[in-house]
């Protein structure tokens, strides 16, 4: 596709989707996210020959929120190995992403490793073998953005601490049902951090890298089977209760968070990111939701 093209895409989905974007509600249950302007958007594309697009406010960082638990995910699979599923299930979890019904009744399994749940228990993991690593993931989210000013948020960082009392809930309700290995407290400190990367649209577009399989230098050189499972467990879990009307809409995996980010993801050929802070009812970013279906339409993309 020309450079001139690509431009013209993405300026046609900001213009689509921009104006749009004053009236959304940003999560307010998290106070250092309650004053982010609902205005701001940014959209940042990265081709596998590693040309970039970028357009609006794409160069300036917020929390990703969610979107690091495909990090923590891939990082688990590829330092610790599969059993890490034994722990965490691979299905649509129907419910909302904070939510306690299905993990009482299913024994402590979380449904997914993309739902608040299934993150905790990936943390958990990882810290089990690993006791840094709150500092080797903002160092691994640095060298997959090749960034090194990316780090946690500290106001972001506190408030989820201070407001996080239903992820305290999960985590010790996993602890009682015996899926937690690490003590909660401990795990809840670096799930925390965890939410509260800031990277900006071109940095989490780089970062994602490595699911298109630009594997050269890159920490998380994953193989294609693992990376197609991963991709696999995006399209069907990425987006929350609203997986399928974005699989619908949009088609490309993904994975949206509650600081109004999503990335995406074409095999082989892109990654995608998008910010506007304002949510829908599922906690996904709806300008955001509304871009990308813009841009996918117009564009021809697709991963079938």
């Amino acid at each position: 596709m020309e450079p001139q093209r690509i431009r013209e895409l993405l300026a046609g989905a900001a213009q689509r989707a921009r104006p749009l974007a004053r009236d959304g509600r940003v999560a307010s249950y998290i106070p250092a996210l309650a004053g982010v302007p609902a205005e701001k958007f940014g959209l940042a594309v990265h081709f596998a020959d590693g040309s970039e697009y970028a357009v609006g406010d794409a160069e300036e960082p917020f929390s990703i929120q969610s979107v690091s638990k495909v990090f923590s995910l891939a990082a688990a699979l590829e330092w610790l190995g599969e059993g890490l599923w034994q722990r965490v299930g691979r299905e649509p979890s129907g419910t909302s992403f904070n939510s306690l019904i299905l993990l009482e009744q299913e024994a402590g399994i979380p449904r997914n490793p993309l739902i608040n749940p299934g993150a905790i228990v990936v943390i958990d993991a990882l810290l089990a073998r690993y006791p840094l690593y709150a500092q080797q993931l903002r160092n691994l989210m640095r060298q997959l953005s090749d960034n090194p000013a990316v780090g946690y948020d500290p106001a972001v960082w506190h408030s989820e601490e201070a407001y996080g009392d239903l992820n305290r809930a999960i985590t010790w309700l996993l602890k009682a049902k015996g899926n937690l290995l690490c003590p909660p407290d401990q795990v809840l400190g670096v799930y925390f951090r965890a939410c509260s990367l800031a990277l900006s649209c071109r940095d989490l577009a780089r970062a994602g890298r490595f699911l298109i399989g630009e594997t050269a230098a890159s920490p998380l050189a994953l193989t294609p089977q693992r990376r197609r499972r991963i991709l696999s467990v995006l399209r069907l879990c990425g987006l929350y209760d609203a997986a399928g009307d974005f699989a619908y809409r949009v088609g490309l995996p993904g994975k949206s968070g509650v600081g109004g980010g999503i990335m995406c993801v074409v095999p082989r050929r892109l990654t995608l990111a998008v910010w506007s802070p304002g949510l829908n009812e599922y906690g996904n970013s709806e300008v955001g939701t509304l871009a990308l279906e813009a841009l996918v339409r117009r564009s021809g993309l697709a991963i079938l």
